[in-house]
Formats: structure tokens, C-alpha cells, sequence
């Protein structure tokens, strides 16, 4: 989808056909970039993805997909087919087509009126079919799927189309590639019998080699001739030069009845190679298997309360407010909430945790999750695109589709890969033709072509995103979600953790302990003065208040006027008296004294209690102490980060003594107490200062600020929206065991990293000076080429074993 960036600037993704290696990925990110219109462009080899940060003012999509298709590629465009009603003549079919063709993202729209069907081709990264479903509606028509007709999946159908055309050129390849095969070991061997001598004929073997030089390797010279119109180079330009150098050599030494013929090395070449583009297609499908497996999560219809009746529609037809029906066993179709009935709810695809948890009326439930027990009714609230589902999916393919910053050394190297290597082919063959072996034209063609072919750049391409695609996968699958591969790549580099307290490492429910009048007030008109204060505040302690004084069964006054003092607490006029609820600095700052009081303060701020003082009209009437109770796994977490060599801090509001004793239970020594809200960003930021590379992690409003601020910003996903939205990292588990499985993961995926650079340039800096000193034939040159990419994939692929939970960071 199309989203709107900072400076009236959009960011689209577009799915991009016809890459072969990094330098494909990196003309076309050129050449993007150099339009006009267009802020930014990173280009995805492994996802076959471009992320394109543009004005609309200036450039239009299809001005951006013309440009791609310039280049040498294709963008593709998914289609869909859907029923019509309301239509009553070709005006109506006219006015839907114009509507269509305005949506951005459509490439064509045709109505037919005759049998009520409109056929929609668009950019499924820019806009979606619940998009064209409501502007044909808002056009004053009804949209709905053909019976006949499921969506399609168009990248798998892409991918698998890629994969039969590769099996029939392979199939092609190999069929006439075997005899010259077989010709060139009998040749070795030195068994020349009427077999060998029928093989050998160069004629034959011109045959032979004809189609699979033109049939099965046409695709490369088509490739290469679009890269160099365009005033690039890729590995196709290397495979055409090389093979094309072996084929029509040979013809020539066939029309001057020259012995020396090399068929054999420029079919097999072709051979392996659609032999590695074949297993490579194969596995990077694989590669995206968490998003298929997200994607295949979603219900596909709901149970909805319409009139009375309970009817079953596609869930694409589920309006926010609808009273939606789940029933035992069932998928739970949209985001919502429970109106009626309790239940437990298997929402392990959600957070990773595989423990149902329970439910009841008011409960948040989540679209895609699975209702173990009771029935109940709950009320829509997120629908389409908005489900908490379709926001993880969009997530994990905008990470997949970024770059980390990693990858920026394999762009620089494969940008200028192919035009040195070239140079190095032109040298090596000089050098033979002239010095080594003077006049020998043969063996510096040799040579040359094993210079060509070993040193493509198609594993150095794959090797950090096929990773990256992996990596944010398996996190996803884990309730790890990750906005982008930088972030990613930065949470293995961790030297400080900075932890806010509530609702992070405490469960942020905190519950009153004590209740303690003074001057003269009763236990019970302190309480019900309190709770009226603090009823409409949204603090966690205010509320722990307001609940105790519920359960008391004490009705609450309504205050006539509410101030919240952030980090203080608030102020209150209630039935006329001027009431104030809050820490020690409120006191002060309001003249109101309590040292009298101030033993008994600390007394419970040492058995980690929060302490709210109590003032009527100006005189300290009260003590009510709080206690937040800590998470199960919160010491273990800490435990486990401090293993892994991280300084562990923790931030609060909460005055010395309480911080103290609540980190002091989890195994912190760092605490930094008393911060304010809209100053846990400087103290962030005072730790970067030092040098350290800092992770913030916390789940509320206040802590945005401080999260943007740190290197790797991590919200619990039990927090509010601001704080996920302003995180780089997203737990959607509810404690803090996902920092150390994100760190592990990230480990992981940085380790697989490097092992896939490794190989990918191990195979080019030890092949190419073998091959040049002629210790390599161009047949093993082929095999090893196109077999580096297929090793690189399959390393990236391991990772789908690692549990970032239970292995360790050594793992993988």
C-alpha cells in the first residue's frame, strides 16, 4: 500500500520480475533514483522487491513502473476478478471503469456490463482488493468475489511460473548437453569407438549444441542485451560472453576443420547454470514462507448479527461495530471486543506463547487467533488492513524488503564486480595468447571463459537479504516483529539496555496495599475522597486506587475540576475542597508539609511500595501505598542479558527507595529514579553520549520519545499503539524473555550473514585466480558459480531452525 512519508513524500513497494543478481538490484536502484520525483529507492534482490520513496506532485506510479520496465525489468501486477450489481447500462460500467483507473495503483480496469464483471490489474504493494471493493461501492454499486474465482496468489503463481520455465530449459539443456557429455569423457578416457567417433563429429556436435546455446540460453542474452542497452553489466552479461566465446570459436574451427572444438564446455555451462537458477527459484520461495504462513492464518469467513439473524459472510465484508459470533474451535475473524461471554483463546500465532489466555467481557480479542472453549459475541472494532494481523504482515515485508546497513558492502563490491572482471577475462586471455602459451589461442579462450563464468555476482547479491527475509520471518513467527533489517542488524551490536519499570518489568497492575488517615480523616473518607480524585486519571496507580475503592463497594463523587500534573500526580476540586494526590515533590511544590509523616514513607518505599500522599485543602491527610507486583520473568531476562555481557538500567518515577527495592528484586544494580516522562529521552541519550550503544525498552505514551531516541527502541506489545508505532522492535509477548530472544535472533541472522559474505566472496577471490592461471576449466567454473548461490540460500534457510527462545546465541 501506498503510505503517506514526511514532506508530502509517499513510500510505495513495487514486486519486481526479471533480477538476476546484485548488479540488476543495483542499476535499477540507480536508475530509479535518478528520476525525477523519486527521494529514495532501495531495491530487494532476494524479495524481488523496490521500495520507492516518491512525490506524487512530481512523479505518478505508472511513470515509476514505465522507468522499471526501461531498465530491463518488470513490475508485477496482481488481477482480480469481480462480481458486479447495481449496474443498468454501459454509462454505469463506463463510470466504474474512470473511478477504477483513478485508484492509485491500478493499472487497467474493464467493466462488463453483459456479465456483470469487472477485471482489475494492479500493484498489489500500492493498493489491495478491499481498496477496489470500496471504490466500486462508493461509486453507488455492490462488489463482490466470483463463487468460482479464489484470490489469486500472484507471486506464488509468478515463482512458480519462473520454476516450470527454468525446468523446461534445464530439460532442454540437458537433453542435448548429455552426448557432448558423454563425447568428452570418452575423449578423456581414450576410448575411441564407433560410439565416440559418431559423438565426435563436429557437425553433430554443432547440432547438438545449437539449441541449447539459442533455446535454453536465450534468456541470457536477452537479459545481458537490455543491461547493456542501458548501460550496465550483469552475471548474463558474463554467461553470453563466455559461452558465446567457446560456441563460435568452435564453429570457426569447424568451417576451417580445426580439431580443436569446445561444444561441450559452452552447453554444460548453460546447463549448470538453469541448474542453479532452478534450485535457487526453488529455495528463495521458501524464503518467504513466514509471510505465507501469516497470510494463511486469516479466517476466511465470520459470523455476524444482522437484523436479528446470524449470517455468515466473507470476512472481507465484516464492518467495524458489527456483533460478531465465535464458537468453539473457530478462528476469530477481525480485531475486537468481547460484549458477551467468556472463553480461553489460543493466541500463540499472535505473541509466540503457547499457553491459552483467558477471556471475558472487555477483553481485547485479535483477528486470526483461535477461541479454545466458550462461545461469545464481541464487538468489531479493526477491520481489512487495520486488524492487528494485516499490521504484522505489512511489518515483516517492509523489513524484508529493507536494507541493512550490512549490505551496503556487497552493493559497493557487485557495482563494479562485473566490469572488472571482464578487464581480468581480457588480461588473463593477453596474458596466455601472449606470454604463457604464445599463439595458443585455444587455451586462452579457456581461460577466459572460466575467468567469465566463476566470477558471477549472484551469491554476493543473495547473501545478506535472503538472511534478513529469514531472519524477520522466524521473528514474526515468535512475536518478535521487526520494522526494518537495520534494526535487526543493530540489536546484536547491544552494549546497554535501559528498562522502564511499569508495565515492563512489572506487570503495570499495580494494587493498593495501605491505606493510612491522618489528622483526624476515617479510613473510608479517605478512601472515597482518593478514588473520586483519581477516577479520571489514566495512571496505572491511579486506577489501582480507584479499583480498591470499588471493590470497598464506596460510591465515587464526581470532581468538578481534574488536572493531571505529569510525573507528579493531579489536582482536584471535589464537593468544593481542593484535594491533591501525589508524590513527595507535589507536596512541596504546594507548601503542604509532611515530614512528620516521612518515616512511615520510607518504611514502605523499602518494601517497594509507591507511596501517594494525601492533602485536603493544603494539610496531609493521608498515606496510600501502591505495589506493582513484578513479572515472572523479568529476573530471568535480566539474568540472561547480563550473561550476555549487557548492562542492564532500569528508569522509573518512582523515588529512590521504591526503585531500588523493585530492581534490587530482579537482579539490577543501574537505576535511574525520579525521571520525569519527557526526560527519559535525555537520560537515553546521556548514555549514547558515552559511548554506549543503548536499547530502550517500555510500553507506554511516556516512553515514545525515549524509544525513537535509543539505537534500538523495543515496545512490549501489551503497551499502547504510540509506543509500538515509535519502537524499532515490537515483543508482542508480554515480558521481557523477547529482548533476549530478539538479541539472539539477531545474532543469528548477523553470524549467517557473514558466513553467506564468506562464500559468496570465497568463491570469486580464490576461482578467479585459479581460473587464470589455468588450474579451472570453465565446466567447473560453471558448476561452482552456479551452485555459490544455491549454498547461500540454503545457509540462510537454517535459520527457520533457530529458536530464538531456547537456542542459545551460539545456535545456528
Amino acid at each position: 500500500m501506498t503510505e503517506t512519508a514526511k514532506n508530502g513524500l509517499e513510500n510505495v513497494i513495487f514486486k519486481i520480475g526479471g533480477m538476476t543478481c546484485a548488479a540488476c538490484s543495483g542499476r535499477l536502484e540507480r536508475g530509479l533514483s535518478k528520476l525525477p520525483g523519486v527521494a529514495k529507492a532501495a531495491v530487494n534482490l532476494a524479495v524481488e522487491k523496490a521500495a520507492i520513496t516518491y512525490d506524487p506532485a512530481q512523479v505518478t506510479l505508472t511513470e515509476i513502473a514505465q522507468k522499471v520496465e526501461a531498465i530491463g525489468f518488470q513490475v508485477i501486477t496482481d488481477k482480480v476478478e469481480l462480481k458486479i450489481s447495481g449496474m443498468t447500462c454501459a454509462a454505469c460500467s463506463g463510470r466504474i471503469e474512470r473511478s477504477l483507473k483513478k485508484l492509485p495503483g491500478v493499472v487497467n480496469a474493464v467493466v462488463n456490463l453483459a456479465v456483470e464483471k469487472a477485471t482489475v490489474e494492479f500493484y498489489p504493494g500500492v493498493t489491495g482488493i478491499s481498496d477496489i471493493k470500496d471504490r466500486i461501492e462508493k461509486a453507488g454499486f455492490g462488489a463482490h468475489d466470483l463463487a468460482d474465482t479464489a484470490e489469486v496468489d500472484q507471486e506464488k503463481q509468478t515463482r512458480e511460473a519462473e520454476v516450470s520455465r527454468q525446468r523446461f530449459r534445464l530439460l532442454v539443456a540437458a537433453g542435448f548437453s548429455l552426448p557432448l557429455l558423454l563425447a568428452m569423457i570418452l575423449h578423456m578416457l581414450g576410448i575411441m569407438g564407433s560410439v565416440a567417433h559418431v559423438l565426435m563429429n563436429p557437425y553433430l556436435q554443432l547440432v547438438l549444441a545449437t539449441p541449447v546455446q539459442f533455446i535454453a540460453g536465450w534468456q541470457f542474452y536477452r537479459s545481458a542485451y537490455t543491461v547493456l542497452k542501458n548501460g550496465g553489466a550483469n552475471m548474463d552479461v558474463l554467461v553470453a560472453l563466455g559461452t558465446s566465446a567457446a560456441y563460435f570459436y568452435s564453429i570457426a574451427n569447424v568451417l576451417r576443420n580445426e580439431p580443436d572444438l569446445y561444444f561441450e564446455t559452452s552447453a554444460i555451462l548453460i546447463t549448470l547454470i538453469i541448474l542453479g537458477k532452478l534450485l535457487e527459484a526453488t529455495a528463495k520461495g521458501r524464503t518467504s514462507a513466514a509471510i505465507k504462513a501469516l497470510m494463511g492464518l486469516q479466517a476466511r469467513t465470520a459470523r455476524v448479527v444482522r437484523d436479528g439473524q446470524e449470517l455468515d459472510i466473507p470476512v472481507e465484508a465484516v464492518l467495524v461495530g458489527d456483533v460478531v459470533v465465535v464458537r468453539p474451535g473457530e478462528k476469530i475473524p477481525v480485531d475486537g471486543v468481547i460484549a458477551e461471554g467468556t472463553s480461553t483463546v489460543d493466541e500463540s500465532m499472535l505473541t509466540g506463547e503457547s499457553l491459552p489466555v483467558d477471556k471475558k467481557a472487555g477483553d481485547t480479542v485479535i483477528g486470526a487467533t483461535i477461541n479454545k472453549l466458550g462461545t461469545f459475541k464481541f464487538t468489531a472494532a479493526k477491520v481489512g488492513k487495520d486488524t492487528a494481523l494485516a499490521q504484522i504482515v505489512r511489518i515483516v515485508e517492509e523489513a524484508q524488503g529493507s536494507k541493512a546497513p550490512i549490505q551496503r558492502f556487497a552493493d559497493v563490491v557487485s557495482g563494479y564486480f562485473v566490469p572488472v572482471v571482464v578487464g581480468l577475462a581480457l588480461v588473463t586471455f593477453g596474458v596466455w595468447y601472449i606470454f604463457l602459451d604464445p599463439g595458443n589461442f585455444s587455451r586462452a579462450l579457456v581461460n577466459f571463459t572460466a575467468v567469465l563464468v566463476i566470477a558471477c555476482p549472484c551469491a554476493l547479491g543473495l547473501a545478506t537479504p535472503t538472511s534478513i527475509m529469514v531472519g524477520t520471518g522466524k521473528g514474526a513467527e515468535n512475536g518478535i516483529l521487526i520494522k526494518g533489517a537495520e534494526h535487526l542488524e543493530n540489536a546484536h551490536r547491544l552494549t546497554t539496555i535501559v528498562l522502564d519499570k511499569t508495565g515492563t518489568i512489572t506487570k503495570g497492575e499495580p494494587e493498593a496495599t495501605d491505606v493510612i488517615p491522618l489528622a483526624g480523616l476515617a479510613e473510608t473518607e479517605l478512601l472515597r475522597l482518593a478514588a473520586g480524585a483519581e477516577k479520571n486519571s489514566e495512571h496505572p496507580l491511579a486506577q489501582a486506587i480507584v479499583k480498591y475503592g470499588q471493590r470497598q463497594g464506596i460510591v465515587l463523587p464526581e470532581p468538578e475540576s481534574f488536572a493531571a500534573i505529569p510525573g507528579h500526580g493531579v489536582e482536584v476540586t471535589l464537593e468544593g475542597r481542593r484535594i491533591l494526590v501525589g508524590t513527595r515533590k507535589l507536596m512541596q511544590e504546594n507548601n503542604v508539609e509532611f515530614t512528620a509523616e516521612l518515616a512511615a514513607i520510607e518504611q514502605l518505599e523499602l518494601e517497594g511500595k509507591t507511596v501517594m500522599l494525601f492533602a485536603l485543602d493544603g494539610r496531609l491527610s493521608g498515606l496510600i501505598a501502591v505495589a506493582d507486583t513484578v513479572k515472572e520473568n523479568s529476573a530471568q531476562a535480566v539474568a540472561a542479558l547480563k550473561q550476555m555481557g549487557i548492562e542492564v538500567w532500569m528508569i522509573t518515577g518512582d523515588n529512590v527507595r521504591t526503585a531500588q527495592a523493585i530492581a534490587r528484586t530482579v537482579g539490577i544494580t543501574n537505576v535511574l529514579a525520579e525521571v520525569l516522562p519527557e526526560h527519559k529521552a535525555e537520560q537515553v541519550d546521556a548514555l549514547k553520549k558515552q559511548g554506549k550503544v543503548v536499547a530502550m525498552v517500555g510500553d507506554g505514551i511516556n516512553d515514545a520519545p525515549a524509544l525513537a531516541t535509543a539505537d534500538v527502541g523495543f515496545a512490549i506489545g501489551t503497551g499502547t499503539d504510540v509506543a509500538i508505532e515509535a519502537a524499532d522492535i515490537t515483543l508482542m509477548r508480554g515480558d521481557l524473555t523477547g529482548i533476549v530472544a530478539a538479541i539472539r535472533l539477531s545474532k543469528a541472522t548477523m553470524r549467517n550473514i557473514k558466513q553467506n559474505l564468506f562464500w559468496a566472496l570465497i568463491y570469486n577471490s580464490l576461482g578467479i585466480p585459479v581460473a587464470a592461471m589455468g588450474f579451472l576449466s570453465p565446466v567447473l567454473a560453471g558448476a561452482a558459480m552456479a551452485f555459490s548461490s544455491v549454498s547461500v540460500v540454503t545457509n540462510a534457510l537454517r535459520l527457520r531452525r533457530f529458536d530464538p527462545y531456547r537456542d542459545r546465541d551460539t545456535a545456528a
